[in-house]
Parts: structure tokens; sequence; C-alpha cells
């Protein structure tokens, strides 16, 4: 019987990230089955996604739902677990950050399956990010880690992992980006917010240290109503954003902004047109960092620290806080200048951003599950 790969999916951003996989896997005949965990289930944080991206419909669903970080990553752990003893997988491959990649790992790892970390490595090395957490643990659970960047590798190794567990793969995210970035310059997004592109700002928060509070939000407000000044924003808002827009009165303050258009959030495509053809984009999300490097597309990162430093160092990532002033400044230069953008001659993304890391990665899985060696140029690009 051929042995099974359990590929594990739970929030938006993971979706993005196995579908390069799957595809890449069914190309060689390899049996995988996708779980979907649950984690996220408004339809268009989660199943609008499936469908965009032509992922086939999950062969199981655990509706694990949302919960604090222990409820939730406990009651995906105990369905998880009865999946795989039922189901007995070879592998089980995680993909990034979330609550779901460190349960399933946990799972895997108590029961002696094998388990292999995509998108490894990433360090932001702050304690209070529950995603610094996750990461840290399913990477040292892991059998095998696939790493999108020489700093991922760096990571690993300076933590005692040995070498020949690490596999530079490049990073899965972009060979969504650039699959179906033709298919969404089609949509019509743009025309319907009657925007020009290159001639607005794309904003999108959702992390707790930008939008739990009054003072932190209030904040984000008002780098917005600045930015407004110079270009029209577009604000798709982060269900756990509009709940604190809501709950602390700031609402009708934004919506009252003819300059600002606040925004449900959006399908894949769509959000893709969006960041595509953005002047600028501000973010919190560690995923838009990478896809408006892989796009050349100048964004402002609204934290203090990043886990995808390569997208500073080579990509069009600047870290800017979240101190108004500095915010502002930041915001004001990038305007002012077009250093960084897709338009550079000089510009390219970082290295084995290509569009092929789904192919490096079933090309490991292949060797592994015939018991061959694995691919020695990923190897050595680790060491």
């Amino acid at each position: 019987m051929q042995k099974k790969i359990a590929i594990v999916a739970g929030a938006r951003p993971n979706f993005m990230k196995v579908d390069p996989l799957i595809r890449a896997l069914h190309s060689r005949n390899l049996q995988t089955e996708l779980i979907h965990t649950g984690q996220h289930y408004d339809t268009n944080m989660s199943d609008i996604f499936f469908k965009e991206l032509g992922i086939p419909t999950p062969d199981v669903h655990l509706d694990v739902g949302s919960a604090s970080h222990a409820v939730q990553t406990a009651n995906i752990m105990i369905a998880f677990e009865a999946y795989c003893q039922r189901a007995k997988p070879e592998w089980v491959v995680v993909a990034g950050d979330v609550n779901s990649t460190v349960a399933c790992s946990l799972v895997a790892a108590k029961l002696g399956i094998k388990i292999a970390h995509l998108e490894a490595g990433l360090r932001s090395f702050d304690w209070t990010m529950p995603e610094e957490i996750n990461r840290v643990v399913t990477d040292r659970l892991s059998d095998i880690l696939l790493t999108p960047s020489p700093d991922g590798d760096q990571n690993l190794l300076r933590e005692g992992i040995p070498a020949e567990k690490i596999y530079r793969v490049g990073n899965i995210m972009i060979d969504t980006v650039m699959r179906l970035l033709p298919e969404a310059r089609k949509q019509t997004i743009l025309e319907e917010l009657k925007i020009q592109a290159s001639e607005y700002i794309l904003c999108t928060l959702h992390r707790p240290a930008n939008v739990d509070s009054f003072e932190s939000l209030s904040n984000v407000i008002e780098v917005l109503e600045t930015a407004a000044e110079s270009l029209p924003v577009i604000f798709p808002v982060h269900p756990r954003t509009a709940n604190t827009l809501k709950s602390h009165q700031l609402m009708a303050r934004i919506e009252g902004n003819t300059r600002i258009q606040l925004l449900e959030p959006q399908g894949y495509l769509r959000f893709l047109a969006l960041t595509s053809q953005a002047r600028l984009v501000l973010t919190d999300s560690g995923g838009i960092q990478e896809e408006t490097t892989a796009l050349g597309i100048p964004c402002l990162t609204l934290r203090e620290n990043t886990e995808r430093p390569i997208t500073i160092t080579e990509g069009t990532n600047k870290l800017v806080g979240t101190d108004v002033k500095k915010v502002l400044s930041a915001l004001k230069a990038s305007l002012e200048s077009n250093s960084h953008h897709k338009d550079s001659e000089n510009y390219s993304p970082p290295e084995l951003w290509d569009g092929k890391t789904g192919e490096r990665c079933a090309d490991i899985f292949e060797s592994l599950l015939s018991r061959k060696e694995p691919p020695e140029a990923t190897q050595e690009s680790a060491a």
C-alpha cells in the first residue's frame, strides 16, 4: 500500500502554502490527504480560498472553530489524534506558525509519525508572540525542516538542529502568487472601488499589539487619516480589527473619512489584485511582507520585529514600528521615493522565490518515501 502524506491547513495563510505542494505531489502520483482543522471558519477567511486556489475539497475537516489558544490547540489535538490513529499517515506536513501547526506536530510526534515543517526556521525572537512559540516548538519536533531563506537555515543550525534535517526550498507561498497573478489582474475590484493602479495605499492589520486596544487602534487610525491626505486608503478589515473598532466606538470616526474605504475580508484573488497594484502597503502580516517583496511593491510593517528579515535586506519591506511619528515619517519618505519599487530595473526577488518551491519539496518527499537519498543540492544549500 502506498505511503500517505497528511497535509494540514487550518488558517488562511496555510492554504496558499499547501496548494503548490499538493499539486506537485499529485503530479508524481504520491498519495496525500488534506486535513482542514477549521481554525479559520469565516467563508472569506477559509472556504473561498479552496475554491479560488483550485484546491480539492479537504479529505478531512476537523471543524474546531474559534477559541482561546489553549482550548483551540487542545481541540485540534484531540481531533487530529483520532484522524492519525485511523488513517496512519507516514508523514504529517504542517505549514507556518498557527495553532494548527503546533497542535498537529505535537500529536504526530507523540504517535511516532514523521513531521515536515513547511516554512521552517523563521524567528522574530519575540516570545510575546504566540506564533514564535508555535514556530520554535514545531521546528524542534520536526524530522525535516523546509526553509524559505538562508536566515531560516542559520537560525535552526544555531539552535542545534542537525544540518541533514534542513532543506532550503524557497518560499512556497510565492508559487501561488505567481500562478494566480494573471487571474488576479483580471479582477474588477479597482474599478468597483473607483481607484487607479499605483494610486492608492492598501492597509491590512490584525495583530493584537496594533488592534486590540483603544490606544493602539487610535494610533492606526491617525496614520490612515494622514496617509489618506496623499492617496486613497483601502482597508480590508480583519474580524479582530472590526471587533475593536466597534467595541471602542471608533468605527464612526474612520467611516466618516471619504478617503478611507473599509472593506470586508477579501478572497485571495481580489486581495492579490489590490496588493499587486498598490502604490504602498501598510501591514503587520508576515505573509504580506513576503508577497510585496515578491511583487516589488513597497511595504511598511507596523511592528517592532519581523521573522522575515530577508524582506528587508533583499526585498521591499521596511520595519517602522508602531510609534505614530516614526510611521508617518517612513510613510512620507516612501511616497516620495521609487526605490525598491517594481519598476526599478535593478530589483529582483530573493533567491528561490521563483514559483518552483512546491516542486523542490516534492523531490524531497519522493526521495524519502522511496528510501533514496534526498537531493544533494538541497542539503548543501542548508549546510
